[in-house]
């Protein structure tokens, strides 16, 4: 077992019984639910439009060698730049040589998991240049100097009193501040940064070819600001975000949104298209989108797990997963936790490393029921565990240990060769710490129910 493997299970013990912990979580998952149930009532014929999303995205992963360039060309076009990254470093070096050609000193950036994936804030911070996230939730948790706890709410983890209690001891706010108080001091705060900031970074929920555009959804109108009043915007996007059309955004808005959130419509809805115009009155005056690989087509090599590039980023399979509510997002140790982050990190960040996700799961199937976009997550899941053990990535203590389960289960006369004490001597002695100190171990019967039924039977022909 890897480290990180050990780490995770080590910590998902500690989560799993951290009640308080659990509490929070349970309730604000709890309260996104009713939303969510509350907008899904409202769509007609919802299974039509999850099938719809599902064919959009496999169209584009078909043919994404042909959507990337049309996108690249559109949006070049209008006086955009595009730039490709095949990895995290070559991403970073790029934004550095805009940052430094400039000589930018100061960076706002709005909500985006991309950012989180490439590590910029401390990528930044690391080469004297100051990064400020302006989303609410992200404000936060870079104040306490976390990770995003969840790829729609990064704060999901802290109850307002905790919030109350970090904006005291960072900016003297009363103790017992109400939520309405705390946006207000939060938008004072961060108001005079867009004002300042040299250049402003986003992320995208798409790209659109054949406009050659950027949208942007949020809820703040965080990123309007960040992508107004700097000179120069750089927008950093994976290239599984592709959508083919912008007449295709009447459906992927609406489930977005309705799946992450319960809304019909998120409040700002963004397409950007290139810096501003000459007809226009504002806007940067350069504007960069960074295509980033990262992984991603290592993973639209796999035929049979490419359908976990078609996520949306709704998180309604984090709010849905029984294991994610229990030991919550810090414990995957990753930029995309839960359901959809199971499965697509071993690809992303590699399979020796985080195959144990993909064993995180109780495939339940609650994942793939909520998907938008109809990925068969938890037989997804299953596929990563056999590439795993095809890749020779399991222990030797388990390869033997289910060769032997193996060839007693394929021989009747082998399984009732050894009675339930030796089998029961077996479990105790060799499983006990893998099923797990708070798991009761299942006791084998004395007699299998094949020897009791010929034991009982013996004058049946």
């Amino acid at each position: 077992m890897t480290k990180t493997a050990e780490k995770f299970v080590e910590i998902s013990s500690q989560k799993s019984f951290d009640i308080p912990h659990r509490g929070i979580i349970n309730t604000n998952i709890g309260r996104y639910n009713t939303a969510v149930e509350r907008g899904l009532s409202r769509l007609v014929n919802m299974e039509h439009a999850k099938r719809k999303g599902h064919q959009i995205k496999w169209k584009v992963m078909e043919n994404l060698d042909k959507l990337l360039p049309e996108f690249e060309s559109n949006f070049q076009k209008k006086g955009g730049k595009v730039l490709w990254a095949n990895t995290i470093d070559e991403a970073n070096k790029e934004i550095l040589n805009i940052l430094k050609r400039v000589n930018a000193k100061t960076v706002i950036k709005s909500k985006s998991m991309v950012t989180e994936e490439i590590h910029l804030n401390e990528f930044l911070e690391s080469n004297g240049i100051e990064s400020l996230e302006s989303d609410l939730g992200e404000y936060i948790v870079q104040l306490l100097g976390q990770k995003p706890y969840h790829i729609v709410t990064p704060a999901m983890h802290l109850s307002k009193e905790d919030i109350a209690k970090l904006f005291h001891d960072k900016f003297g706010t009363p103790p017992d501040a109400t939520p309405q108080q705390l946006t207000l001091k939060a938008r004072e705060l961060l108001r005079d940064k867009y004002l300042t900031a040299d250049v402003g970074i986003t992320g995208a929920n798409f790209l659109i070819a054949d406009t050659g555009s950027i949208a942007i959804t949020e809820n703040e109108g965080n990123a309007r600001l960040t992508t107004t009043f700097p000179k120069i915007h750089i927008a950093i996007v994976g290239i599984e975000k592709m959508i083919p059309s912008i007449a295709d955004l009447d459906l992927f808005w609406p489930m977005l949104s309705t799946h992450g959130t319960g809304q019909n419509l998120t409040v700002y809805n963004t397409i950007l298209s290139g810096p501003r115009q000459e007809n226009e009155t504002d806007g940067p005056e350069e504007m960069y989108v960074i295509l980033l690989d990262n992984g991603r087509t290592e993973l639209l090599a796999q035929k049979e797990q490419r359908q976990g590039l078609y996520c949306i980023r709704c998180g309604a399979c984090l709010n849905a997963c029984p294991v994610y509510k229990n030991i919550g997002g810090h414990t995957y140790d990753t930029t995309y936790s839960g359901p959809i982050g199971s499965l697509i990190t071993p690809h992303l960040k590699g399979m020796k490393e985080f195959k144990h996700l993909s064993y995180a799961s109780s495939l339940c199937g609650k994942c793939t029921e909520v998907c938008p976009v109809k990925i068969d997550i938890h037989k997804m899941l299953l596929l990563n565990r056999r590439d795993a053990v095809k890749a020779n990535l399991n222990t030797k203590s388990e390869s033997i240990g289910w060769f032997l389960w193996k060839k007693g289960m394929l021989k009747r006369g082998l399984m009732d060769a050894f009675g339930g004490k030796f089998k029961n001597t077996i479990l105790k002695n060799f499983f006990s710490k893998y099923w797990g100190e708070k798991r009761q171990l299942p006791k084998v019967a004395d007699q299998s129910f094949s020897a009791k039924w010929k034991k009982e039977n013996q004058s049946i022909k």
